[in-house]
């Protein structure tokens, strides 16, 4: 079936929970719980008529989450949110194999305020 859907942008997303800390510029420290997206995207489905397999998309995004989980992200060298989705995004774009890619990653903080990096 995956000849019915050339022609075709398809999507796939997967979301994870991350809570982390982050130390603003006034010494302060400032929590974070937010929602990471990830959103892979291919023209066309595979033979298995999909993007790529969500349960692989999960696993990696699971890797790269575990070790920022609770943590102040000063120590990793990542300064804010920004900084925070670029390594998310800059770790899980060669995750993603071809001719799927990482379209886009998303984080949603609790009061839905959301930040998107797109490669």
């Amino acid at each position: 079936m995956a000849r019915d859907s050339e022609g075709f942008r398809f999507t796939a997303a997967v979301e994870r929970p991350l809570s982390v800390v982050f130390r603003r510029e006034d010494g302060a420290w400032e929590g974070h719980d937010y929602r990471v997206e990830v959103v892979s995207a291919r023209d066309g489905l595979d033979a298995s008529d999909v993007v790529m397999d969500f349960r692989d998309l999960e696993a990696h995004l699971d890797q790269v989450l575990a070790p920022l989980q609770g943590r102040l992200l000063s120590d990793l060298g990542l300064a804010g949110p920004e900084a925070l989705a670029t390594h998310l995004g800059s770790a899980l774009g060669p995750c993603v194999p071809a001719p799927a890619r990482l379209e886009e990653l998303s984080l949603t903080d609790g009061t839905a305020r959301r930040l998107t990096w797109r490669p």
